[in-house]
């Protein structure tokens, strides 16, 4: 880190001694698993730089946007409409955690057969560990589970801050309605938290600001298409994950700048692998901060990730927020429509998950598909094994959470997989 943030931490409620200890093992797990990495392109420099401040100049930033009264809404899924928090002037942040850490706490208050996405993002509040939810105004959750559903009753009992956002599990014209409420209602939520109105040009820059966002990650997945492929999975999935935390305008400027550098590598024909390298389409569940096993075990295993079909993913940025409306009225519509492109695995019938995930494959020009699901994430769980009888191409399943117990035997499975499509 560019400097000492422990006074900052202090003052967050910070439990000093571990969260020093959850700094030196994170930062040798990223030297070894990403700096330790060949050919990476200079503009992943900034990435780096990103998660060795992560829990320091960012949470500095978000300091000094609470002093210039500006709220912090911390969320926990991409259902969440990102254009109405910046439309009041507010800064965005995810909240969900990648790590096994609390998870002893977290069972205090939840099964120990809970998901490891839930037990970590509790686990690292009720640890001391989450600068992030210290500096939320707001946290919004989001009915995509019954898991999900429970826990942020619990941790709204530890944060007095909660506040949910019904997702519908169908997509009906009644849904629709239902759904196009929920946004309504979040923006009075927002408008009545910060004092601010959405104004029709507050809520236009605010769309071109997402969708500028989205661009740059769609431009960045579509140079994952190229053979040789000129960025590791690894690095792509960083640049996915750091979209929920960093700045959004200086996020896109930097994510262009690495695609400019990607450009060039292609027009000379460099790759970060060889060509003809085995290529790996992911699909399933979503990979938070510091989760990078999976990935870890497959490019290391003589494979490359060219994608996720995950909401650490192509969900999203696939599909843009329509900026042709003339009122307030329309745009939210706008905005409630494009979020329910979004196909997560929590609605009854999902044909276009299945749909999206072979049209990804073929985009991408993947080999084969390993489905990642984590352990009793009933929904992707469930899809996993429909999918695998309604496709004709490579396909391996992986249930597994965030400890490494499962690493070799993952990485043995991987492996079989990979050889098989040689």
């Amino acid at each position: 880190m560019s400097k000492n943030y422990t006074q900052l931490w202090e003052n967050l409620g910070i439990n000093l001694e571990k969260h020093d200890g959850l700094l030196t093992v994170l930062s040798d797990a990223y030297k070894n698993i990403y700096l330790s990495q060949k050919n990476r392109p200079e503009g992943m420099k900034y990435f780096d730089f990103v998660i060795s401040e992560v829990h320091g100049l960012r949470i500095e930033e978000l300091y000094e946007a609470k002093k210039n009264k500006r709220k912090v809404i911390g969320t926990f899924c991409v259902y969440v409409p990102e254009e109405l928090i910046i439309a009041v002037d507010g800064v965005f942040v995810g909240l969900c955690a990648g790590a096994e850490i609390g998870f002893e706490e977290a069972e205090k208050y939840v099964p120990r057969n809970t998901c490891a996405l839930i037990k970590a993002f509790m686990g690292f509040k009720l640890a001391g560990l989450c600068p992030y939810v210290e500096m939320t105004d707001l946290i919004v959750g989001e009915t995509t589970c019954d898991g999900k559903k429970k826990a942020y009753e619990i941790f709204n009992d530890i944060t007095r801050k909660m506040y949910i956002m019904e997702i519908p599990n169908m997509k009906n014209e009644s849904d629709r309605i239902l759904w196009l409420n929920e946004v309504e209602k979040f923006k009075t939520k927002l408008e009545d938290l910060t004092g601010k109105k959405i104004t029709l040009d507050n809520l236009k820059k605010a769309v071109d600001i997402v969708n500028k966002k989205r661009k740059a990650l769609q431009r960045l997945s579509q140079l994952r298409a190229i053979d040789p492929v000129p960025i590791s999975g690894l690095d792509a999935l960083l640049v996915n994950q750091i979209s929920f935390y960093d700045d959004p305008i200086r996020f896109t400027q930097k994510v262009n700048e690495l695609c400019d550098e990607l450009e060039e590598r292609v027009k000379r024909g460099k790759g970060v692998f060889p060509k003809g390298t085995t290529r790996i389409l992911i699909a399933g569940s979503p990979f938070a901060i510091p989760n990078w096993k999976l990935h870890s075990i497959i490019e290391n295993s003589g494979a490359v990730v060219v994608g996720e079909e995950s909401c650490v993913g192509s969900r999203n940025y696939r599909e843009l927020t329509d900026e042709n409306f003339s009122t307030i009225e329309e745009g939210i519509e706008k905005i409630a429509s494009r979020y329910l492109t979004i196909d997560c695995a929590c609605f009854t019938p999902n044909q276009e998950r299945l749909d999206n995930i072979v049209e990804l494959k073929k985009t991408l020009k993947a080999d084969g598909v390993i489905h990642y699901s984590l352990q009793f994430c009933t929904p992707y769980l469930m899809e996993a094994f429909k999918i695998e009888k309604l496709i004709d191409f490579p396909y391996m399943r992986i249930e597994t959470d965030y400890s490494m117990e499962d690493f070799g035997q993952i990485k043995t499975r991987v492996e079989a997989f990979i050889e098989t499509l040689k």
